[in-house]
Parts: structure tokens; C-alpha cells; sequence
């Protein structure tokens, strides 16, 4: 592919090391994976670093791309100032220490300006924030435009970053990276041994999230569990240790009438993209695992709400995305209607449109399941 040109494209034969910072949550972080692989294909004799929140930190461990993951940690903040202070300073030490040379600041998070300056790159890049002031915009060199009124995939727009300093992805570049590592995959063969459950053989079904609006009720998934039990497949219900997510998975073994294997709060995210990447499907709504699905190309069926399926949708993998057809105000990006925190298009989204998907998508991917 001929790179197109850009005025104001970075030399890279000028740069060394590249800090990416991305301070988010799991799943956000694990849809900049892309970056890491353009750049490295982009510009093979950089050393790419991320820096991210520490409990994000496995959605980018063991990306090839990467040389350094550096973390924050924000449970320092309830140990008091001084552990904080403290960490605040090893990081800066360490983040100095790199010379970077370029920053990418994937997010609008202020910290991110802050740490630019502090690493004196030669060359930052971030986006042009609505509200950016001259404070802001004084601190990068380059600054890369979200579209105004269309909506865009996310991953495209975290490369958007990168296509402003004059990089191109390539097709080949764009799919999500997510290494478990061999402890997890044996941890997970041992479990699949003990439940005696085969590749391919079983569906995942991750019901919550962390974001409570973006559930579905425990009825339907009950309803789901025994539709997939009645065709012959073993149903592995996943959560995060969360008490709100436990509720949930608790709700739905009550009131399903077959068995399922309720690993809900028990593995490690490692262990978690494993088994995903075991399984023949996982069903879900817009959260981390549905995003971890995708990077181990296990077909989703993902139910949305609020949230817009053209910037967050299951990327670059087989899928179905099942959402109200009845409810004109989807998606409204609100955590419930009017802030409730429990959102009526999945309130009352019906079992139907969902079974028909699962079945669609099972015939579809009947050459996953090995014979």
C-alpha cells in the first residue's frame, strides 16, 4: 500500500520509542491493539511502550508489538497521599527514563497532557477535545479529529491517531491482539478436563457488565440457557467477581431449568480469553469479553442497548448483534433511561430475535466445532 502523504507527517526514522497511553477500561484498552501491530509493522526498529490502569493491564501483557506495559495503580488513591506520591514518582522515573521520543494519547484524559510534557517527547499526538484550551493543545504537536456527525468504530478511531502522523494502516495491521499465555492455557485445559468439556463444544455466556444499564434480564438468559441446553450444547456462564454481576448469574441459575457451569468470579482475564477461545460461541452484551471474543475469533452473538453497535461492535469477527427494533432513541449513550440505570430496549427485548441469531450463527460456524 502507498502511504498517502500527510503535510505534517513524522519522520520515523527519527524515532526510537513510542509511548502509547490509553486510560480506560478492559475492553477499551484491548481495542488499541491495533496500534502496537501498525506501528511495529510501520516502523520495525521502535520500541513500542503502553501505559494504561493497571487492572487493564492483561488485555495488552504478551502483545508481540509491545516491549514495556507500564501501569498505574488507582488502589494507591485509598491507601493515602504518601504510597501514591510514591508510585507517582517511580512511574515518572521510569516513563523519563525511556526518552521517548513520540507520545500517542488515545484518550481525553487530562493526565495524558500532563505526562507528555513531563517525558519531553519530541513529537506527541492526542485528540482535538471540543473544549481543548491552549494548555491542551500546547502540549502535543499533533492533534487528530473524531467525525463530527456519523459515527465510527473505535478501533478506527484510536488509528485515526496514527493516520494523522502520517502512518497508514493496512488491513492485515487492524485485528485485535489478545495473548492468554501458557499458564492460562493450561489452567483452562485442566478446567475444560474436569468439567469434561470439549473445544468447540460448549457456548460462554457472559450476561453482565460493569455497567448495569448494559444488561439484559436474568429471565431471558434463563430462557436462552435452556434453548441451547435443549439443542445438545453445554451452557458456561462467565462474570466478573463483581457482587452485581454475581446477582445476575445467581438469578439466572435460579431461574433456569437446566444445569450450567457457573465459573462466574473465578477466572483470572488470561484464564477468561483462554476459555473464550475454547468455546464454539459466547453470548453477551457490549462489554470486555464480547471485545475478548473477537480477538480470539470466537463468533458473538452481542446484545446492545444504549450503546451504539457501529463504535463498539464485536470487530472483525463473525457475529450477530441483536438490538430493539421498537425503540427509536437507541442508541442514547445514557446509563438508563433518564440515568435509571436500567434501560428499557433490553428491559423488554424478547427471547425470539436472540435465539434466531444464536441458531444462525451456530450453523454458520458449524466448522469450528471439531468432529
Amino acid at each position: 500500500m502507498v502511504q498517502p502523504a500527510v503535510d505534517d507527517a513524522i519522520d520515523f526514522a527519527r524515532i526510537r520509542r513510542v509511548l502509547v497511553i490509553k486510560l480506560r477500561h478492559h475492553g477499551d484498552v484491548l481495542l488499541t491493539s491495533p496500534v502496537f501491530s501498525v506501528l511495529k509493522r510501520a516502523a520495525p526498529h521502535v520500541e513500542v511502550d503502553a501505559l494504561v490502569y493497571r487492572e487493564t493491564a492483561p488485555m495488552l501483557d504478551r502483545h508481540p508489538a509491545i516491549s514495556i506495559v507500564h501501569t498505574i495503580d488507582r488502589r494507591l488513591k485509598q491507601r493515602g497521599r504518601l504510597p501514591m506520591l510514591r508510585a507517582e514518582l517511580r512511574l515518572w522515573r521510569a516513563l523519563r527514563g525511556r526518552r521517548y521520543d513520540l507520545v500517542i494519547h488515545l484518550t481525553e484524559h487530562p493526565r495524558g497532557a500532563w505526562l507528555t510534557r513531563l517525558v519531553g517527547a519530541r513529537y506527541a499526538v492526542a485528540l482535538d477535545r471540543v473544549d481543548a484550551g491552549v494548555w491542551w493543545r500546547s502540549s502535543f504537536t499533533h492533534l487528530y479529529l473524531l467525525p463530527r456527525h456519523t459515527e465510527r468504530h473505535v478501533v478506527e478511531q484510536n488509528l485515526d491517531a496514527l493516520r494523522r502522523i502520517g502512518i497508514w494502516p493496512e488491513e492485515s495491521d487492524k485485528a485485535l491482539v489478545l495473548v492468554p499465555g501458557a499458564a492460562a492455557d493450561a489452567c483452562v485445559a485442566a478446567l475444560m478436563a474436569r468439567h469434561k468439556l470439549a473445544r468447540g463444544k460448549f457456548v460462554i455466556m457472559h450476561p453482565g457488565s460493569r455497567w448495569q444499564f448494559k444488561s439484559w434480564t436474568a429471565t431471558a438468559n434463563a430462557a436462552i440457557v435452556d434453548l441451547l441446553a435443549a439443542e445438545g450444547w453445554r451452557v458456561v456462564l462467565t462474570a466478573a467477581p463483581d457482587p452485581s454481576e454475581r446477582v445476575l448469574t445467581q438469578a439466572i441459575r435460579a431461574a433456569a431449568r437446566a444445569p450450567v457451569i457457573d465459573l462466574s468470579g473465578e477466572l483470572t482475564l488470561p484464564e477468561l480469553g483462554a476459555l473464550i477461545g475454547a468455546a464454539r460461541m459466547l453470548i453477551g452484551v457490549d462489554s470486555a469479553p464480547m471485545h475478548m471474543a473477537a480477538a480470539m475469533q470466537t463468533p458473538v452473538v452481542a446484545l446492545f442497548g444504549p450503546s451504539s453497535e457501529t463504535a463498539w461492535g464485536p470487530w472483525r469477527v463473525m457475529h450477530r448483534v441483536v438490538g430493539s427494533t421498537i425503540h427509536p432513541c437507541r442508541p442514547c449513550n445514557i446509563n438508563g433511561c433518564g440515568g435509571s440505570n436500567v434501560s428499557d430496549c433490553l428491559l423488554t427485548l424478547p427471547v425470539a430475535p436472540v435465539a434466531a441469531a444464536l441458531r444462525e450463527l451456530l450453523v454458520e460456524t458449524a466448522d469450528r466445532c471439531p468432529p
